[in-house]
């Protein structure tokens, strides 16, 4: 007897349907399983055998065999135990349900017949209503997870028993139903570090401030305990929250690398991701035999945080470059392609110098001109026109550290920044793939930020004088753009353009002080 039960399989961040077909067969008992299955998938044979076998079920004796569908397709991760279990009840006449047309089974299994959480199960739910599937079974550990997904009945269990009740109708069971809104709300109300700890530092504030409101990449420059690492950690406090379809985005990644919590339904922060300078490569950008999203991804709709930039590995650094500017990263393999978005900011932070000071003319153990400028080139010249802002940041006096005046808070801060996004929101409403103005190509650029006679004198000699590329030029025009929209002007005035041009200190000679 032949059986077909429907479970799924990730492709990147998204998911494919998988037929589980078993046949049974008399002869020597073997157990056979074909489709292109990885480690995890190969050895579900023993888990499901004692799994079927301590639910009160018998193990088919005689030749069994299990094919995943489509052929072609890799399957990996420990999701299919559940779906082959109850495809060999039912080819061997011990479970009869008409349920089975209808509904997608996912989980892992103990010994005992328990059911464990898999990574995944987004996506999984989303390609399943998308397909027209009515129902959903997984393990109560991803109900949560799954259930943010409508239009689709989401039952969560605990062991193959209880499902296999439920397929034949003696159990009766309520799809799960979650109010997404309330975990927005809830997220509203948890409580965050605060620009208002910050004390002094008004300029680099400012800087920030013009960064989240157009999204735009930033590196800091300064001394040790200047404050750089404390306000890269605050900046999504400032941030616009994230919108249902962005933490689908978000969520769906994190699913993926199987970073959620168990019973967390989505994620509805900005990721803040700080991965250390000695991380690898493929850590970075994403990849291996199997390709995983890699930092860049995980911070997707995000900050990622790379402390101590010069200190990276450069090949690490390098292999960035395409996903900053394209948004997403692309992994090729023999067998499959996969892409992971990774539209984020990029906040990054260094010292002047191998010393960590700036140059000082008066200090004989300063940092010399020449050590300074070694430091920088570890950073190549196309990352560096790839960061919008570079901002001077210097340490703080003792009056503003021993004041008793706060800064302003971050809810202030950000409330300026999403007026400014509403204003994007509205002027590029009809234009594909663009949320806000770091996002905009070069021809949209032009087009959205045309400049006055003054404007374009003032760019025109900074362009001449620092000898700035193209790229850089479009940066500049872009973060005019989100200054104007903080200052709610329609036009792009000259002193927009100059703020702008300042925020490009590390292609001046003078960066060194």
């Amino acid at each position: 007897m032949v059986s077909r039960v429907y479970c799924a399989s990730t492709i990147g961040v998204d998911a494919k349907i998988i037929e589980v077909e078993t046949s049974l067969s008399g002869g020597v008992p073997r157990f056979y399983l074909v489709g292109l299955p990885d480690r995890a998938v190969s050895e579900a044979r023993d888990r499901v055998e004692a799994a079927v076998k301590n639910t009160g079920a018998s193990f088919p004796f005689g030749k069994v065999t299990v094919n995943l569908a489509p052929a072609d397709l890799p399957k990996e991760g420990s999701a299919f135990d559940l779906p082959i279990a109850v495809a060999i009840l039912e080819a061997s006449g011990q479970l009869r349900s008409n349920k089975l047309d209808d509904t997608l089974i996912l989980g892992e299994l103990a010994l005992n017949g328990k059911m464990r959480p898999v990574k995944g199960i987004l996506p999984m739910v989303v390609e399943a209503r998308d397909r027209g599937v009515k129902n959903v079974i997984v393990p109560c550990e991803n109900g949560a997870e799954a259930a943010v997904v409508d239009e689709i009945n989401v039952y969560p269990f605990e062991s193959l028993q209880q499902v296999r009740l439920w397929l034949e109708d003696f159990r009766k069971a309520e799809p799960l139903k979650i109010d997404v809104r309330s975990i927005f709300r809830k997220n509203g109300e948890a409580v965050f570090v605060d620009f208002s700890d910050v004390r002094g530092q008004e300029n680099v504030k400012r800087a920030l401030e013009v960064a989240a409101a157009g999204g735009h990449n930033v590196i800091m420059v300064g001394p040790p305990g200047s404050g750089k690492t404390m306000m890269a950690r605050r900046l999504p406090t400032i941030l616009p929250p994230l919108t249902l379809d962005e933490a689908l985005e978000t969520t769906k990644i994190h699913s993926v690398a199987g970073l959620l919590s168990a019973g967390k339904a989505l994620v509805t922060e900005r990721p803040f991701r700080a991965p250390h300078h000695t991380v690898s490569d493929v850590a970075l950008v994403g990849g291996g035999s199997i390709p995983m999203p890699g930092e860049i991804s995980m911070a997707h709709n995000g900050v990622l945080f790379l402390d101590e930039l010069p200190e990276f590995k450069r090949s690490a650094l390098e292999v960035m470059r395409q996903p900053l500017e394209d948004g997403f990263v692309s992994i090729s393999r023999a067998r499959m392609s996969v892409s992971y978005p990774s539209r984020i900011m990029l906040v990054s932070s260094m010292n002047p110098s191998p010393t960590g000071d700036w140059y000082d003319a008066t200090d004989p153990n300063a940092a010399s001109p020449v050590q300074m400028q070694r430091y920088l080139s570890k950073i190549s010249g196309p990352l560096l026109d790839r960061i919008d802002l570079h901002i001077d940041v210097q340490k703080v006096s003792y009056e503003e550290l021993s004041g008793k005046i706060k800064g302003e808070s971050s809810e202030s801060i950000r409330k300026r920044v999403m007026q400014a996004r509403e204003i994007q929101t509205t002027r590029f409403m009809g234009v594909k793939g663009v949320y806000c103005n770091a996002q905009m190509n070069t021809k949209t650029a032009r087009k959205m930020c045309p400049l006055d006679d003054s404007g374009s004198q003032i760019l025109k000699k900074a362009i001449t004088t620092l000898g700035l590329s193209a790229r850089a030029y479009d940066r500049i025009l872009k973060v005019s753009r989100t200054i104007a929209d903080l200052d709610s002007s329609q036009e792009i005035r000259s002193n927009h353009v100059a703020e702008a041009i300042q925020y490009r200190s590390l292609d001046r000679d003078g960066w060194l002080g």
